[in-house]
């Protein structure tokens, strides 16, 4: 399709969450300016949102109820635009289902329209860096590239205006995002899923399998000629499942195993996980027929993406590592495993955040391995394993607590030593008193380690 405003033209769409991430906003812009009736409805208040209402002030056709959801939005309707994160069980969801009104999600719809081959990639861990580095080999390659899908600030509807100027579409997508595509019955043409762990449990209430189910419509609809590639852990743990992803009858079916990475290639971004992070991309890469040198170029050329364990600074022989994205346990075990050193015990750490009712377990045991220090960001998810952290004073670690992220990153550079790594894996998520979401977090944690001065 050509012309994709007229897609839109004339519909009325309610779009079930605005928010403040900008992605929202531009599929707003583009549905006003592709002249649909346009109702926006979002829990939040107006001056809670009032940052992204000022972008649409010049629509003054929008309707708005904010601070609420109203049943009758979703029963004289075209289509629901459903934000991530909305469940699917929502009263407001299934008032517009009683009334066959189509629920679709922004990156879905772009998929269906854009007429471009698209790769997704998904996971439990890692689907960002491996979808921004097969961007980046890409766009090496001399590919023109779309980089979308939960990608911040990304507005999936916008990127229809990019279509004519691209080659392909790249897209990082989450469980939520894969239940548009599983309305829309489609799944990408190369689909990369890297692993599956538990999370997100307070939205799937322990419903493992559903979460998976939500995940697998990354491979579900494929057809003929279609690529899967799996990581080497979905392979292990796909029985368990009761969905084996080698059953699928269509797609070609990839198992990716981290030692295709050769070992003289001169990686920039540690750790073992993302050796097979880069294996996934590079399998990807070569579903796509880029070369080998490009391949190469593109591996040793890549930094990594901000929030993942990204180098900060290093400042009186302290190295800072930024791993804001790390919102499970299983992450910061990961993030403490590719900067540790068993044998130094040189780790500063830095976690807590808000409650995601995970099992904190592994992570409790993991610490003593690689930290001699810890420093508790105070919050309610952090309340949790409070104790539990402090009694690990008993095996030489020193533990301290502090209010507020200044306060709390403070405290960790005072007490780190040359030759430290203060490493920043809150192993929670964001949202509480003192953040708008996970990026606001890491915002505000990179203007904190700008500041810290040079101990004297």
């Amino acid at each position: 399709m050509n012309n994709f405003k007229e897609f839109f033209k004339g519909k009325k769409i309610t779009l079930m969450g605005l928010g403040l991430l900008g992605r929202g906003v531009g599929d707003a812009l583009f549905l006003a300016e592709s002249g649909a009736q346009l109702t926006i409805t979002d829990l939040k208040s107006e001056e809670q949102l009032k940052e992204s209402l000022k972008k649409l002030k010049k629509f003054d056709k929008i309707k708005y109820v904010l601070g609420q959801h109203r049943l009758e939005d979703f029963r004289n309707c075209d289509l629901v635009l459903k934000a991530a994160g909305v469940p699917l069980n929502s009263p407001y969801i299934k008032e517009a289902r009683k009334n066959k009104i189509p629920i679709k999600m922004s990156a879905a719809i772009f998929t269906k329209l854009c007429g471009l081959p698209v790769i997704g990639i998904t996971g439990t861990r890692g689907k960002s860096t491996v979808t921004h580095l097969i961007g980046h080999i890409l766009k090496l390659a001399g590919r023109k590239v779309i980089l979308g899908g939960n990608v911040r600030g990304v507005s999936n509807l916008q990127l229809l205006k990019k279509v004519r100027q691209s080659d392909l579409a790249v897209l990082e997508l989450d469980s939520w995002q894969l239940q548009g595509f599983g309305e829309e019955k489609i799944s990408p043409h190369i689909s990369v899923f890297t692993n599956f762990l538990s999370d997100h449990v307070n939205y799937y209430k322990d419903n493992l399998k559903q979460y998976f189910i939500d995940k697998s419509q990354i491979f579900k609809y494929q057809k003929k000629g279609d690529t899967l590639i799996l990581g080497e852990q979905i392979k292990k743990i796909q029985n368990s499942i009761r969905q084996p992803a080698d059953k699928i009858q269509n797609s070609k079916v990839i198992v990716v195993k981290k030692n295709i990475l050769p070992k003289s290639w001169e990686v920039k971004i540690p750790g073992e996980h993302n050796r097979e992070n880069i294996a996934c991309a590079m399998m990807a890469c070569r579903c796509l027929g880029v070369s080998e040198e490009h391949i190469k170029n593109g591996v040793e050329s890549f930094v990594g993406v901000p929030g993942r364990l990204e180098f900060l600074r290093s400042i009186n022989g302290i190295k800072i590592y930024n791993d804001n994205s790390s919102t499970t346990p299983e992450a910061t075990i990961v993030a403490l495993r590719a900067v540790g050193d068993q044998k130094n015990r040189a780790v500063v750490l830095i976690i807590g955040g808000d409650n995601k009712s995970l099992d904190t377990t592994k992570l409790i045991k993991e610490i003593p391995k690689f930290c001699s220090k810890v420093v508790l960001f105070k919050e309610r998810g952090t309340d949790l394993i409070r104790d539990q952290v402090f009694k690990l004073r008993k095996k030489g670690i020193d533990v301290y607590e502090e209010e507020g992220l200044k306060k709390t990153v403070q405290r960790a550079f005072f007490v780190a030593q040359s030759g430290d790594t203060i490493l920043y894996s809150p192993a929670f998520s964001s949202f509480g008193k003192y953040f708008k979401n996970e990026y606001d977090r890491g915002d505000q944690l990179i203007k904190i380690v700008k500041k810290l001065k040079v101990k004297n």
